[in-house]
């Protein structure tokens, strides 16, 4: 049983590349237990504010209960529902499923593979994040959910997916002239830029293309907040700071709220700016809630 292929292919709702992570982000959750507890089984009524905190944080704004996902991943042969009255789900419902005691748990197959190989945990792992999460928040999902993966784990899964275009960071980052199209940031080690990155606009994972106007050449802090949904692009190509952010320091106000409506910085003459089909993806998947008014002037 190809239980790298089951990964890769649960079935989740889908249309118009819209974002449904709630099995991934279950299935993640299952596996960082599983690491630390192998017998251990998940009381639906004991992990439900863990699952919706993730679904919060890493899903779209759109709020699903954590009952979903608990119920269906059944369907994709990697997970079990018991009950006080027996084997099987209840169903969806999130008053049934606290009532009689729901509690989840890995498949025995799967549960057995993994104890048979242990390294198969870190690769169905990193197949959730790369299918499902830009790489920016593969490590603070990782802590989230309590896995722990080897560096040797980082693969990518080209029969899956595809590989990304490795061109496509220095051709953002020329096409941004090397600054932080947020903030206008241009640091450098000598002639090496530093703390510059190129964020996709539409995720990879989500057929987003290796192409200059799915990009932006972007801070370190300003790649992961965007990448969070706390910032976005707009109509005319400003700034959106969304409402939900909340930070009363200087530093708060000055790199993030005081951001609402200025109009981004780049690209140079002749360089695609972000296509409007993809700003309007990550503003309808990515982005949380709705923009701030730009600072009065």
């Amino acid at each position: 049983m190809d239980w790298l292929e089951r990964a890769a292919k649960l079935r989740q709702w889908s249309r118009s590349g819209t974002r449904a992570p709630h099995k991934p982000l279950l299935l993640l959750y299952a596996l960082g237990r599983f690491q630390r507890d192998a017998d251990g089984e998940l009381r639906y009524s004991a992990v439900e504010d863990d699952l919706r905190r993730l679904l919060a944080e890493y899903g779209p704004s759109n709020r699903t209960t954590p009952a979903y996902p608990f119920h269906h991943l059944v369907s994709d042969g990697v997970w079990e529902v018991r009950t006080d009255r027996g084997p099987g789900s209840p169903g969806s419902g999130v008053r049934e499923l606290r009532e009689i005691g729901a509690a989840g748990r890995l498949t025995p197959e799967l549960r057995a593979a993994l104890r048979r190989e242990p390294s198969l945990l870190g690769r169905m792992a990193r197949v959730l994040l790369d299918l499902n999460f830009p790489p920016s928040l593969h490590g603070d999902l990782c802590e989230a959910v309590g896995l722990e993966l080897e560096p040797t784990e980082s693969e990518q899964f080209s029969a899956v997916r595809g590989r990304r275009d490795p061109r496509m960071r220095e051709q953002v980052l020329t096409a941004y002239e090397y600054q932080c199209a947020f903030c206008g940031y241009d640091g450098r080690i000598g002639a090496v830029p530093v703390g510059l990155e190129a964020a996709h606009v539409r995720w990879w994972a989500f057929d987003g293309p290796d192409d200059v106007d799915n990009g932006l050449c972007l801070c370190s802090l300003h790649h992961k907040l965007f990448d969070k949904g706390v910032l976005g692009i707009g109509d005319g190509h400003r700034i959106l700071v969304s409402q939900r952010f909340v930070g009363h320091s200087p530093a708060a106000r000055e790199h993030v709220i005081a951001l609402a409506g200025r109009p981004l910085i780049g690209p140079q003459p002749g360089a695609s700016p972000v296509a409007a089909v993809h700003r309007s993806w990550h503003t309808s998947q990515v982005f949380h809630g709705s923009p701030r008014p730009a600072p009065a002037a």
